[in-house]
């Protein structure tokens, strides 16, 4: 990861750790005052956005630590873990806010009071303001954490709108009608689920070094196989580190090559690789004879 890939990716992460902070006190204050246990279910998942914030802050800095010993292909892949911590926090936090609203159901409490109203507005204006600020970020710097980070934002946003919903039904209705935040709690609790659920497939697959796109590998095979003097390409392997690509390719040349010519071929493809795929970290070229079958594994 760049300098510059860091600097922003903590900058968008340190902004919504701000305004996570401030609409989750927002939020439960005005909660409690208001009568309205949707709005302190959406409070608590503003502050499990806090969490979630520190754990893409952490993430991304992590990754962006440089190849030791114990790391010898770097730390990259802990983007992907973080997003899939904060994705099981998602998930987590729906659970938590139905527990919450079917005791409300069960237990007779107050009408929300009609101020929550304009308090929840507020929060689906800023909350969606910043899904679309982080998400762009997230696309722009191929960061799975941040892009989960965004999401956290407009699950927010959508539990705000619920709880909106639910909270008008409430006042309009009167007696008789007080729970209604609690069922428009539920339903936004499924929301966040599935969104938790959507970001933990993509995070976990890349922990498990799911191959890109075939047009990502042609690309790559048809790169070397250009490569002059390179006479086919025979297995090409990609696995992904961050934002970064990590290759492994089988090369063919002519059997009777020196080995010093075939080395000198092998790093023409690397570097023909890298210079035309920035995002490609490293090439591993493993030199075979054209035209003999040999039965070796990577």
């Amino acid at each position: 990861m760049s300098r510059h890939r860091l600097e922003r990716s903590l900058r968008v992460t340190f902004i919504g750790l701000l305004v996570n902070a401030a609409l989750a006190a927002g939020k439960v204050a005005a909660g409690v005052i208001g009568h309205s246990q949707a709005l302190v279910a959406d409070g608590v998942e503003s502050a499990a956005d806090l969490v979630s914030s520190l754990v893409v802050w952490r993430g991304v800095t992590v990754a962006n630590a440089p190849a030791d010993e114990e790391h010898p292909y770097g730390h990259g892949k802990a983007e992907p873990l973080a997003a899939a911590v904060v994705s099981s926090i998602l998930m987590v936090a729906s659970i938590l806010i139905v527990i919450g609203a079917v005791r409300d159901i069960l237990r007779p409490h107050l009408v929300p009071a009609p101020f929550t109203l304009a308090v929840l507005v507020a929060v689906v204006v800023i909350k969606e303001g910043m899904f679309r600020f982080v998400h762009k970020q997230g696309m722009e710097l191929e960061s799975s954490a941040v892009r989960a980070d965004a999401w956290h934002h407009r699950s927010d946003a959508i539990t705000s709108l619920f709880a909106f919903v639910g909270i008008s039904i409430a006042v309009v209705g009167g007696k008789g009608y007080e729970s209604a935040d609690d069922y428009a709690a539920i339903l936004a609790a499924g929301v966040i689920a599935w969104n938790g659920w959507r970001l933990f497939r993509p995070a976990m697959n890349e922990l498990m070094d799911v191959a890109p796109g075939a047009d990502f590998v042609e690309n790559l095979k048809s790169i070397a196989a250009q490569t002059p003097e390179v006479a086919g390409v025979e297995k090409c392997l990609v696995r992904k580190s961050g934002n970064e690509y990590l290759v492994d390719m089988h090369i063919e040349v002519h059997p009777e090559m020196t080995v010093e010519r075939a080395h000198w071929i092998a790093h023409q493809v690397k570097d023909e690789i890298r210079r035309k795929v920035p995002s490609v970290r490293d090439v591993l070229v493993h030199i075979e004879p054209a035209g003999r079958s040999y039965t070796s594994g990577m």
